[in-house]
């Protein structure tokens, strides 16, 4: 079992950066990846970034040039710099992870709220 504990999400103009932070712990080994997917309301959950251990990271096309994903060196904590905001950004964002797949574990949420 992993328990992931997200936080950074608020209130952020157009244009704007928030920077998302998780935190693994339990049965870390089952982390191999470790990434973020969001869901708008009245839209299905999608995911946004991902990056197993010692792989690149893959990013959905809508945040591909303004979302970072980076991963601590201890491979239990992952990062997700988002730059140029835009108002279709707002969403509950989850830290997911898993061992085979991507989604396997889930951490409550983040509200990301991109407005004027």
């Amino acid at each position: 079992q992993v328990e992931l504990v997200e936080s950074g999400g608020g209130l952020a103009q157009p244009g704007g950066s928030l920077r998302l932070s998780c935190e693994a712990s339990g049965n870390v080994f089952r982390a191999y990846f470790l990434g973020w997917y969001r869901q708008a309301p009245g839209k299905e959950r999608e995911m946004v970034a991902v990056k197993g251990i010692g792989d690149s990271p893959i990013y959905a096309e809508s945040v591909k040039g303004r979302f970072t994903l980076s991963r601590s060196a201890d491979k239990n904590k992952v990062y997700l710099q988002m730059d140029v905001l835009k108002p279709e950004d707002t969403a509950v964002y989850y830290c997911t992870g898993g061992a085979h797949i991507y989604d396997e574990y889930w951490g409550q949420g983040t509200q990301v709220t991109v407005s004027s």
